[in-house]
């Protein structure tokens, strides 16, 4: 099922927007499905007769380290394949699909955002869980040790925007501990946050657990109770304006296979 086609001009402004972000992979193959309304299966799927495509994936930020790294086993696996990702804050990935942006496939870091454009997706799937930490510079010089030292005012405290994924998660975590923290700046993704850390312009930010971990040389990670915590959901799906949905719905698919979970999981994801 198709949505309505948008009219050029917004088309046309729409992949202007997608090619500012996108971040090229090598070439290389895909996956095999059937062309239907769902996220995507076979899970295992056979590289000899997956469908060859170049695909565009709008992916979180928080999944970049670790979506390089699957793109390049995946094209590897499926020669053939061209994988290109665009990352940015979720609320800025469904803006584009919404402009009708020319993609295949969209993974967010939260159900709600996914929700948002369901009318021009399949059906999501699950493909991974993520969890906040405390990032603090390497050392922890501040000796931050759980989340009440963030309301310390002379603590420069960064946090994600409010209708970016994190944000939410960070205001959900403070306001069930009514602690209230005055951020310095509140950032448009979380990578953005981890960034701010990592240079020394924020003392400590709120983070999901894979960014501390792809940052370990440079801040450390303070761990936030399970029972304070927020537990982060990727849904994967590919989207129906797609020009290559047996390719994108396999590559879908790949995500929840051992091949892909095992790379998310190498990385600091949750089991979905």
């Amino acid at each position: 099922m198709s949505r309505t086609l948008t009219p050029a001009r917004r088309r046309t402004a729409a992949a202007a927007l997608t090619a500012a972000l996108l971040v090229p992979l090598a070439a290389c193959s895909s996956n095999d499905d059937t062309k239907k309304d769902t996220a995507g299966s076979p899970a295992s799927g056979s590289a000899s007769a997956a469908p060859k495509a170049n695909l565009t994936v709008l992916a979180a930020a928080s999944l970049t380290n670790v979506f390089k790294t699957a793109g390049a086993a995946y094209e590897k696996s499926h020669p053939g394949t061209k994988l290109t990702f665009s990352f940015a804050g979720s609320q800025e990935l469904v803006a584009q699909v919404a402009q009708g942006s020319p993609a295949d496939v969209l993974v967010t870091a939260d159900t709600k955002s996914m929700d948002k454009v369901k009318a021009d997706t399949g059906t999501p799937a699950i493909i991974a869980k993520n969890r906040l930490v405390i990032a603090t510079g390497e050392g922890n010089p501040f000796k931050v040790d759980d989340l009440k030292d963030l309301a310390d005012t002379k603590l420069k405290v960064v946090l994600a925007a409010p209708e970016v994924p994190a944000g939410k998660y960070s205001k959900q975590v403070l306001d069930a501990q009514k602690i209230t923290v005055k951020p310095v700046s509140q950032e448009p993704n979380v990578r953005a946050v981890l960034s701010k850390v990592e240079l020394g312009e924020a003392d400590a930010g709120l983070v999901y657990k894979t960014d501390a971990e792809s940052a370990k040389d440079k801040v450390d990670a303070v761990e936030i109770p399970d029972d304070q915590n927020a537990i982060a959901q990727y849904p994967a799906a590919t989207l129906k304006d797609s020009k290559n949905a047996e390719a994108a719905a396999a590559f879908v698919a790949w995500l929840s296979s051992p091949e892909g979970q095992k790379i998310l999981q190498d990385a600091g994801f949750q089991k979905p």
